[in-house]
């Protein structure tokens, strides 16, 4: 094997600078927050948080070539309380003696337990140590509240085409640290799938890359030709992204959600295929669609609910891989249905308003009278059973209320709802209390 290639291509493409870094403009491009953090060598403790290969841990190398701190590494799965503490005295003595910085760069922080990260607390509250941890999980639900408020915490997102791109073209033609001395041609078609296969993470692009130059042979004018036949030959299978426990997990059931409720069957199924590919459990997907089903839908479409409750008992029952088709089956169903919140903002305004301390008696003629006493004390004086009247109603206060929280929409059977409540109201205006 060529010695250039005994290291990984993504290894050997690590940026020494932002140079030639690709992606995240939305914290590194010009004026950005984070890059004039670096560049002004003012770096404060930070979380970054994304998917894997989209930059995290190579912007930690970069600041640690661009920093005047001293610069600490390690990494969440193999260490422990006690290389924490070493590290910090160390911090410590540099800070007292030389007045010297140190930065600690933990790769995976999310994998610290909470012992571990109120280890850092201290030294990081009095900067002692600047943190920059690395995690592909939300740091809102993996990291503490502690050491998330004395951190600036940075999202770092899955690399446009634009981005993935540029990497490819660096790879290709950078002749000290990539490919370029190899004479690669990728045909556009290749290049197109093997940017897409990517799916946002460039160590994935570059591995790919390497892999596919590692199979080819050179053609007769010493070209290698990299074809659609050699990246299918790699890529063998795609592989949908999603961690079911990390970032992802909350990203795709939120998009997943929001697609069924602006009734766009054909992105929600797509959700769907994502995450089941991923491994999601399904009975976590059809418990989502239960509450959707009254929170988005409701009185719009009544047998939504039981649609979905059916659709969580079958799956339950049934289990994977045939649940696929019964989530489907609803997930389209309940995307194609009108759709209503009346219901749901009823009941948050009610919650609202008692939480404020609208706290009203119970009417005397709507108590239990049913036990022996209550009727000589005036419960349920005055009752009138609705039954008992033309179309099973009679005016009567049912609470002393002077507003309405239910709201009926105009779309699907809610609008029947609506019409029915417009003639009871009139009703009301020809029924004497």
């Amino acid at each position: 094997m060529d010695k250039d290639l005994s290291q990984p291509l993504a290894f050997r493409l690590k940026p020494d600078s932002l140079d030639n870094f690709y992606g995240q403009e939305h914290l590194l491009g010009k004026g950005k927050v984070l890059r004039k953090l670096i560049e002004e060598d003012k770096i404060r403790s930070l979380i970054l948080y994304g998917p894997s290969g989209t930059g995290k841990s190579l912007i930690a190398h970069i600041i640690a070539r661009r920093t005047n701190a001293n610069f600490f590494q390690i990494n969440a799965v193999l260490s422990n309380v006690n290389e924490i503490r070493d590290i910090i005295k160390r911090a410590q003595f540099e800070l007292n003696f030389n007045q010297k910085r140190s930065i600690l760069f933990i790769d995976e922080i999310h994998r610290f337990n909470k012992a571990q990260q109120d280890a850092l607390l201290p030294s990081v509250e009095s900067g002692e140590i600047i943190l920059i941890g690395a995690t592909t999980y939300n740091p809102f639900f993996y990291i503490i509240p502690a050491l998330r408020s004395r951190s600036l915490i940075f999202e770092f997102k899955p690399l446009d085409k634009k981005a993935l791109e540029n990497i490819l073209f660096y790879a290709l033609t950078n002749k000290e640290k990539g490919l370029g001395k190899y004479n690669i041609e990728i045909t556009e078609e290749a290049r197109e799938i093997l940017i897409d296969s990517a799916g946002g993470d460039a160590r994935k692009l570059l591995n790919n890359l390497e892999c596919a130059f590692l199979l080819i042979k050179k053609e007769e004018k010493e070209k290698y030709i990299i074809t659609r036949e050699i990246i299918e030959e790699v890529l063998q299978q795609k592989y949908a992204i999603y961690d079911r426990d990390g970032d992802y997990h909350y990203d795709i059931i939120s998009a997943f959600i929001k697609s069924i409720r602006g009734s766009d069957p054909d992105a929600a199924i797509y959700y769907l295929a994502r995450m089941l590919a991923g491994g999601e459990d399904p009975l976590f997907i059809a418990r989502r669609l239960v509450i959707l089903a009254s929170e988005d839908i409701g009185n719009a479409e009544p047998m939504a609910l039981v649609v979905a409750q059916s659709c969580f008992d079958a799956v339950n029952h049934i289990g994977m891989p045939e649940a696929e088709i019964i989530l489907a089956h609803v997930t389209t169903y309940l995307a194609s249905l009108p759709k209503s919140n009346s219901s749901y903002k009823a009941i948050k305004e009610a919650r609202k308003d008692i939480e404020d301390g609208l706290i009203l008696p119970v009417p005397a003629h709507l108590k239990d009278a049913s036990y022996s006493g209550a009727q000589s004390i005036g419960h349920g004086k005055g009752y009138k059973y609705p039954h008992d009247y033309k179309y099973h109603f009679v005016n009567q206060v049912y609470a002393p209320l002077n507003k309405k929280y239910y709201k009926p929409g105009e779309l699907g059977y809610e609008k029947k709802l609506k019409a029915f409540l417009e003639f009871l109201e009139k009703l009301k205006k020809t029924i004497k209390v």
